[in-house]
């Protein structure tokens, strides 16, 4: 199987988007002119803005590159509960602001219409999406305009659906990914299967090209998921320490940081499944309620204040489990080293 032109151009090693910070122009642009397909991260990021990135990765003459948008799939949460949780997380809200109040609750969809005006106005090449399954009406949208289209699926029922749909390509994302989870049903979590069972299941559903992301970051692990079937693999947290990542000093500090020993999947930040290194805030709330986006926004500030302060333990480390292996330096000699068999 060979990938839709015109990725088929890339090497096998892509780079994951990352929302938040990560996934900056320049790592972009660093990625596609060495040969790797990579992406934008347009969630967490108003509609100007990300038109303003792909405006910097386009004017650098980067002809292929991608941008991932997160579908609206709320999972509300009641005034009740959120109050409660508010309550419960107030002690740590406070710890680098003694004025932290409440936020009020917020069930947006991350500017999803003006996202989705903005990558046909700037005629994007690559479109991927995650958190759901867009309506008929989007697919139908940007193959007018063509643009290729990539679903994460996290399961063989999503990839039967998302081929159904009419997605040019899917991620197959893993249960070890870092960050959030794709699934769909945010009340689960995805299932605990080795990613190169993932993609060998979802292989004998589709004939759609498939790229394996989760968890990757040794050579080893690239070539047992192009043998189980898939077309390319995407690496996320393999690079976040390079020179080109735009994670905060505080993250890339606590990826090498020796008191954190393990990643588990939380809703603790967000009130959706997402991947992150167990830290203080994380083994207090082990038990946060579902609740997207509006934990998100609740816990927003909490984030940024430990951020800047430098503080860990209230920061959503996401990390997938090969944490350990991360590296520092260029981006494209880790991507290349991956790649190298």
């Amino acid at each position: 199987m060979t990938l839709p032109s015109p990725l088929d151009t890339f090497k096998r090693i892509a780079v994951a988007p990352m929302a938040g910070g990560p996934s900056t122009p320049g790592l972009v642009i660093a990625a596609a002119n060495a040969g790797h397909f990579a992406q934008l991260a347009g969630g967490y990021k108003t509609a100007a803005a990300l038109e303003a990135q792909i405006a910097e990765v386009t004017e650098a003459g980067v002809p292929v590159f991608g941008v991932n948008l997160f579908v609206p799939n709320p999972h509300p949460i009641d005034e009740a509960g959120y109050a409660a949780y508010w309550e419960r997380i107030r002690q740590h809200a406070s710890t680098h602001d003694d004025a932290a109040t409440m936020a009020p609750r917020l069930e947006d969809d991350d500017e999803w219409a003006e996202k989705l005006d903005a990558v046909i106005r700037s005629q994007t090449p690559v479109v991927s999406f995650t958190f759901g399954l867009p309506s008929p009406d989007v697919f139908r949208r940007l193959r007018t305009a063509g643009i290729l289209m990539i679903q994460t699926v996290t399961s063989v029922d999503e990839a039967r659906r998302a081929a159904a749909a009419g997605a040019d390509a899917l991620t197959v994302q893993g249960y070890d990914a870092g960050g959030h989870s794709g699934v769909w049903d945010a009340d689960i979590y995805p299932e605990n299967v080795p990613l190169a069972t993932l993609v060998e299941r979802v292989r004998t559903v589709t004939d759609l090209p498939l790229i394996a992301s989760g968890g990757i970051t040794r050579r080893d692990q690239v070539r047992e998921v192009l043998d189980a079937g898939a077309d390319m693999v995407a690496v996320g947290t393999a690079v976040l320490r390079s020179d080109e990542s735009g994670a905060s000093a505080t993250h890339k500090a606590a990826l090498v940081d020796e008191r954190y020993t393990e990643t588990t999947l939380t809703r603790a930040f967000t009130g959706r499944p997402a991947r992150a290194l167990v830290n203080a805030f994380v083994e207090s709330h082990a038990d946060a309620p579902v609740g997207y986006p509006a934990l998100h926004h609740l816990t927003r500030a909490m984030r940024a204040n430990a951020t800047a302060a430098g503080d860990s333990t209230l920061v959503h480390l996401w990390a997938g489990q090969g944490w350990r292996d991360t590296k520092e330096g260029p981006i494209v000699p880790i991507l290349d080293a991956l790649g190298r068999h």
